[in-house]
C-alpha cells in the first residue's frame, strides 16, 4: 500500500488518483492514434472519450457508493473523494455504453469501428486503475499462505483481513488486462471484420473478472449467491452471453455483405 505519493505545497497526490489519471493520458494517446488508422474524426473521437470519462466515472462512482449506502448516508461529503478510491468498473459501462451509442449516433461515427478504437484504449486505463486499487488498499484479496501474499492495513480492508498476507488480486487482474490490450492490439491489426476488437474485448474481460472474483475477499462487492456467484460474476455471465450472440450476429452481417 502507498495510498500517497506526494504533496505539492500543502495538496496531497493520491497515489489511487494519480495512476487514473496517468491511465486516461495513456487510453487517449492509444485512441487517437487508432482512430486515425481508422479513417475516424480524430476530434469528434477526442470529444467523445473526454466525455464518456466523464460520464463513465459517474456510473462507477454511483454504483460503489449504493455498495456502501449506510456508510456514505453518514458521511455524505465522502461521496466527492473520489481520489481516494472507490470505483465500481461494471458501474463506468452502465452508463457510458448507452452514452457512446447516442454520440455515434448523433455524429454519424461507425459504431463498430469506434468500438474497436475505444477498447484498446479503455484496456489500459482499467489496467492502471487496478495498480491504483492496489495502492488505495481496495479490491483487495482472500488470505493466502503464499510468499506473494500482500499485506494490507487499509481501512477499506475488512479487520480480520488486515495484517496478514492476501492474494494480490489488484495485481492478478491489472496484468491479465495488459495481456488484453495487446492481444486487442494485434487483433486490431488482423481483425478479419469492424467490431471484431470490440467484441473480443466484452468476451475477454468478463472471463478475466470471473476467474479473480474467485480469489477477492472484499464482501462489500457482494453476492448474487452468497459465497457461489458474486455480483461481478453474474454480471460478467450476462456480458459474455450477450457479446456472444451479438458476435453470431455480426459474423452474418459480415457474411451477407
Amino acid at each position: 500500500m502507498h495510498p500517497l505519493l506526494f504533496h505539492v505545497g500543502s495538496w496531497p497526490v493520491h497515489t489511487y488518483g494519480f495512476l487514473i489519471a496517468l491511465g486516461f493520458v495513456c487510453a487517449v494517446q492509444i485512441i487517437q492514434y487508432l482512430a486515425k488508422k481508422s479513417s475516424l474524426d480524430a476530434e469528434r473521437v477526442q470529444d467523445l472519450v473526454f466525455s464518456t470519462l466523464v460520464v463513465g466515472f459517474i456510473g462507477a462512482r454511483i454504483v460503489y457508493v449504493l455498495t456502501r449506502f449506510s456508510f456514505f448516508t453518514d458521511h455524505p461529503a465522502e461521496i466527492l473523494k473520489v481520489w481516494e478510491g472507490g470505483l465500481v468498473f461494471y458501474g463506468g459501462p452502465l452508463l457510458a455504453i448507452p452514452y457512446v451509442v447516442w454520440f455515434a449516433k448523433r455524429y454519424r461515427l461507425p459504431i463498430w469501428r469506434l468500438g474497436d478504437a475505444l477498447l484498446p484504449g479503455l484496456t489500459v486505463a482499467h489496467a492502471f486503475g487496478r495498480l491504483g486499487c492496489l495502492a488505495a488498499g481496495c479490491c483487495y484479496g482472500r488470505p493466502t499462505g503464499n510468499d506473494y501474499g500482500i499485506i494490507l492495513n487499509s481501512e477499506l480492508v475488512d479487520p480480520e483481513f488486515r495484517g496478514i498476507h492476501l492474494h494480490p488480486t489488484q495485481l492478478y487482474e491489472s496484468a491479465a488486462l495488459f495481456v488484453l490490450f495487446a492481444a486487442l492490439l494485434l487483433i486490431f491489426r488482423r481483425r478479419k471484420f469492424e467490431g471484431q476488437v470490440m467484441l473480443t474485448y466484452f468476451m475477454a474481460y468478463p472471463i478475466i473478472r470471473s476467474i479473480v472474483e474467485l480469489y477477492r475477499g472484499d464482501t462489500i462487492r457482494g453476492f448474487v449467491i452468497d459465497g457461489v456467484l458474486s455480483t461481478s460474476q453474474f454480471i460478467s455471465l450476462l456480458v459474455f452471453v450477450v457479446a456472444f450472440a451479438v458476435l453470431i450476429y455480426r459474423l452474418r452481417e459480415v457474411r451477407d455483405e
